[in-house]
């Protein structure tokens, strides 16, 4: 990405290579390839250098847009002071359900992080679980017996399911949920 910089501000950004016309001369757009970051410099074209230290996941935080400035000859990109999303769900609330009787007060508005990794976790474990149900049905409908193994990998599914729903309910802010590492167990 280029910026131009005209008296010390910056009047265009370039994401891509393009045609240019610069003290009233038109250039192809493989100035950009061809020429030296001094050419460039010189007609005020200037690289632009991505600051990303407060760059946070996007999972996890909201982060600001980004905001360019020039400086010392240089074009900086960087991203504000992210904010974390809520670890909390957003209920209903009375004046909700008054405008739109079908908000029930004290349900769910918006889930947050942990409520949302609570069930992405129990999705991901009903995955799991999914592969191996035509072993109930068979066994329910007097068929073969469900093999150890699948009941034991069932029931290690389930385990590791609560476990992880349980660290999700610990975690004491969003770097420690951003934290959890969710593993299962090996498939039978």
């Amino acid at each position: 990405m280029w910026a131009k910089v005209e008296s010390g501000n910056i009047v265009d950004l370039y994401a891509f290579p393009k045609k240019l016309t610069l003290d009233n001369i038109q250039y192809d757009r493989n100035i950009f390839s061809m020429w030296t970051s001094a050419e460039l410099e010189a007609k005020g074209i200037y690289q632009v250098v991505e600051d990303n230290s407060n760059l946070k996941d996007t999972n996890y935080y909201v982060n600001t847009n980004v905001s360019y400035t020039f400086s010392s000859g240089r074009v900086t990109a960087a991203y504000g002071s992210a904010t974390a999303k809520s670890m909390t769900d957003v209920l209903f609330t009375a004046e909700d359900e008054a405008a739109i009787p079908s908000q029930v007060e004290g349900t769910i508005k918006t889930p947050g992080l942990k409520t949302q990794m609570k069930s992405d976790v129990n999705n991901i474990a009903g995955g799991h679980l999914s592969k191996y149900d035509w072993y109930i049905l068979r066994a329910a409908s007097g068929g073969t017996a469900i093999p150890s193994s699948i009941s034991t990998y069932q029931a290690a599914v389930r385990t590791k399911a609560n476990t992880h729903c349980t660290a999700i309910d610990n975690a004491s802010d969003v770097d420690a949920l951003a934290a959890l590492v969710f593993d299962w167990p090996a498939q039978p």
